[in-house]
């Protein structure tokens, strides 16, 4: 299924002059990772301080493009450039995580979004990533695939913020949303799972 990931190459040719003026400055993939963690972390703070007012919100969907920018730099930073390290594949995966659990959980607190909606959407997003991550386990390659991939999860939770930023009030089809993208996440995690054990008995 089509995914906001599928514009990663296009978006990586943008950024291509700041992934090479950063290694010219011995800037490292793993300090870019860790500062793409820090920045979600401290969002996710400022939104649980202020969950009734629109300004933290507002800023969502700028944080996620800096974030967005700041992992596909990361990987440029390790590949083109030779900064590969085991530590690096490490931090990527668990910032990822982290990152989306600080930016995305906060939102449970905004007055007229349901929480236990929130938190499985969390919950859905880490299994989902881990099960691309698994399957280099069983001899498949990492995967990525959406409906509702992380640069998908992205674009939802942006948008949301957007429209609570603006002075929209959470309602009911706020929550309806919401909803979908748990449905969405359990598409993807399957996708993933159904990807990767066809690519398996391809090779085999």
């Amino acid at each position: 299924m089509a995914s906001i990931y599928d514009l990663k190459p296009a978006f990586q040719n943008l950024l291509r002059p700041s992934s090479n003026w950063l290694a010219t400055h011995r800037i490292s993939p793993n300090q870019v990772t860790i500062a793409a963690v820090v920045i979600s972390l401290l969002t996710g703070i400022t939104i649980s301080i202020f969950p009734h007012s629109a300004w933290p919100l507002f800023l969502v969907p700028f944080i996620l493009l800096f974030r967005m920018i700041l992992n596909a730099i990361d990987g440029m930073l390790a590949r083109e450039h030779n900064m590969q390290t085991a530590l690096g594949t490490f931090l990527n995966e668990i910032g990822d995580v982290l990152s989306d659990t600080f930016l995305y959980l906060p939102f449970s607190l905004v007055p007229g979004i349901s929480a236990p909606v929130i938190v499985f959407i969390v919950i859905l997003a880490i299994i989902s990533e881990m099960t691309g991550v698994v399957a280099i386990q069983v001899g498949a390659k990492r995967h990525y695939e959406g409906p509702m991939g992380k640069s998908d999860r992205a674009a939802v939770f942006g948008a949301i913020g957007l429209l609570l930023g603006l002075g929209f009030k959470a309602a009911l089809w706020l929550n309806v949303i919401f909803v979908i993208v748990a449905l969405l996440l359990v598409v993807t995690i399957i996708n993933r799972i159904s990807k990767s054990l066809r690519e398996i008995r391809h090779d085999t």
